[in-house]
């Protein structure tokens, strides 16, 4: 709930004018020399200062390798400062960094090493057998591999820092770096093929972030946040890597995601980006405690509050003027309850909060409202450096993604499609002009795949993927998506939910137990749990939409798996194709 409260004013950040997002680290570097700008747990803080001087000396390793403008640089690595430092000295010649998902099997690492034309590659110990699989499988090699934490025989991080290239100089470098140069390569999933490379240049990156703070006010620059996404993925780069080079945050990296529940009150970070899945947890986390309260008066206290913030939200959601006694009474129930479980969260500092990549039941989005968390849903993909449209603090529309942010043009084709054009479309797909053509008209509008409405307002709302649609036996259209997001907000025991029902008489699904949730149960009592929960996701659904039957599996799907992408998206095909007998006997 945010409507209470102004946004901060604060100084547009002069690295959002800078023509690079190398130009846009050393303005940050000088102006926040003794500020940190970096850390994890084998480096407890790395100021802008160090880390200038690490990106510096780390450039000329770089080049000593044969790295120069345009070249690629593969980056197999989990969430660690040194990602930071090495892709940042990367674009500071020139180079295109990307990212390969920790998860990406030998043949898939091979694929897109062979794809980006990657000369050199930096991975870590834990991880260097899988890259060295990778390249026996394919025809060409690699010029230099650096694995950062190598023992002796492999060429490391410090030994990298040392090796000097007379020929280089590192200013004339970054400065000749331009808007328009490749920046990085984020390799989309690949649902239903092999993953595209998308190709962000430095203006399209700028001009996403540009679009956002205009539409935000935010993030207050010198605030912290936590890398915990994978780094092949737009969101983390974009909310973490380079918005600390724009705005002087500092990150703290997350080498294993399911930590990063017990990391955020030590981090207590001002701007937080995550997947539904993770705030479904963090809301379950807080109705169990509640549950779990012992003391009639704390449990009374903590209900009240609660619904006292509920109903501001919905006075609001409804456009209708909330009255001053109810804002009095909101302003009691957070001094004396919610600002202290915002706190224990770790989300008591949290300026923004951001909810994105898959659709969130509505129910957990007022839910965190109620509790006092700025929390925002915006829509973006990879060929749009991430965002494109996003609800404004204060100006939330529960059940949409939001208006287009400025420099963002949107409109739908006939069928619903979600079109978009601007300056932070990427250039294209690498290698592929025909799928970039096929993509971007000739007029520049990106089709999106997605199939959305917009209200009187301009709000968007995301219906589903358009090539994922359910059409059943009579014709019905359905999202799987939306249904499968109810599943799931109807139990934290639920981990991953697949909606079957094409050219089908009904609805079925496929569930998956939460690995971590489901624990404490004996596998009795956890279809018992499943079974109630199936039933209460029916009653807020269609009768079109309902699940007729499900089959509950015995175990989670792993993100990267044969069934989820490394983003955790369905891979609907690969389901459908190994669980092609259970789901046939759904329908007998």
């Amino acid at each position: 709930m945010t409507t209470s409260a102004p946004l901060p004013t604060t100084t547009r950040p002069q690295a959002l004018d800078d023509e690079t997002l190398c130009a846009a680290f050393q303005r940050t570097a000088a102006e926040r020399p003794g500020d940190v700008a970096l850390a994890d747990e084998r480096h407890p803080s790395i100021t802008w200062h160090d880390y200038g001087e690490h990106v510096r000396r780390l450039a000329e390793g770089l080049h000593s390798l044969g790295i120069r403008p345009g070249d690629t640089l593969a980056l197999l690595l989990t969430n660690r400062v040194e990602l930071h430092l090495l892709d940042a000295a990367a674009i500071h010649l020139g180079a295109v960094p990307f990212s390969v998902y920790t998860t990406c099997a030998p043949e898939q690492i091979e694929y897109l090493l062979r794809d980006s034309g990657a000369r050199v590659a930096v991975t870590e110990t834990s991880l260097q057998d899988r890259l060295a699989r990778a390249l026996e499988l394919g025809e060409r090699g690699l010029d230099a591999l650096v694995v950062v934490d190598g023992a002796d025989g492999t060429l490391n991080l410090d030994e990298l820092a040392l090796r000097r290239s007379a020929e280089l100089d590192f200013e004339a470098s970054w400065r000749a770096v331009g808007r328009d140069d490749l920046l990085t390569l984020i390799y989309t999933s690949g649902t239903t093929g092999p993953p595209k490379g998308v190709e962000l240049t430095h203006g399209s990156l700028l001009a996403g972030w540009r679009g956002l703070y205009a539409a935000w006010g935010l993030p207050r620059p010198g605030g912290t946040t936590i890398s915990y996404l994978p780094s092949a993925h737009v969101a983390d780069r974009f909310s973490c890597h380079y918005a600390s080079m724009l705005f002087g945050m500092a990150i703290t990296c997350c080498g294993d995601p399911r930590q990063v529940g017990s990391l955020l009150p030590d981090v207590r970070p001002t701007a937080f980006a995550a997947v539904p899945r993770i705030w479904q947890k963090l809301t379950a986390g807080v109705e169990a405690a509640l549950g779990a309260e012992t003391d009639d008066a704390r449990r009374e206290a903590i209900s009240w509050a609660l619904a006292t913030g509920r109903q501001v939200v919905e006075l609001e959601q409804r456009g209708e003027p909330v009255p001053e006694e109810l804002r009095g009474e909101l302003a009691r129930a957070d001094e004396l309850v919610l600002s202290g479980i915002r706190r224990r969260l770790g989300l008591d500092r949290c300026e923004v909060a951001v909810c994105a990549a898959a659709p969130v039941p509505p129910e957990v989005l007022s839910f965190l409202q109620a509790l006092g968390l700025p929390i925002v849903e915006l829509y973006g993909l990879s060929e749009t450096s991430a965002v494109a449209t996003a609800n404004r603090p204060g100006r939330q529309r529960i059940g949409t993604v939001g208006q287009p942010i400025p420099g963002v043009e949107l409109r739908l084709a006939d069928d619903g499609e979600v079109l978009l054009r601007g300056d932070s479309l990427m250039r294209g797909y690498r290698n592929r002009p025909d799928q970039t053509g096929e993509a971007i008209n000739a007029d520049g509008w990106l089709r999106t795949g997605d199939v959305g409405v917009l209200d009187e307002d301009g709000y968007l709302r995301i219906v589903d993927r358009k090539k994922e649609l359910i059409i059943n036996a009579a014709g019905k259209n359905m999202s799987p998506a939306n249904i499968e997001s109810t599943l799931k907000a109807a139990s934290s025991l639920i981990g991953q939910a697949c909606v079957i029902g094409d050219a089908r008489p009904y609805n079925v699904a496929l569930l998956t137990p939460d690995a971590e949730t489901s624990a404490r149960l004996t596998r009795e009592a956890l279809e018992a749990e499943v079974a109630a929960a199936v039933d209460r996701a029916n009653q807020r659904l269609a009768r079109v939409e309902q699940i007729r039957r499900f089959r509950l599996l015995e175990q989670d799907w792993p993100p990267g798996g044969i069934e989820l992408t490394p983003t955790m998206k369905l891979k609907r095909r690969a389901i459908a194709k190994r669980y092609a007998d259970e789901i046939e006997r759904l329908y007998d």
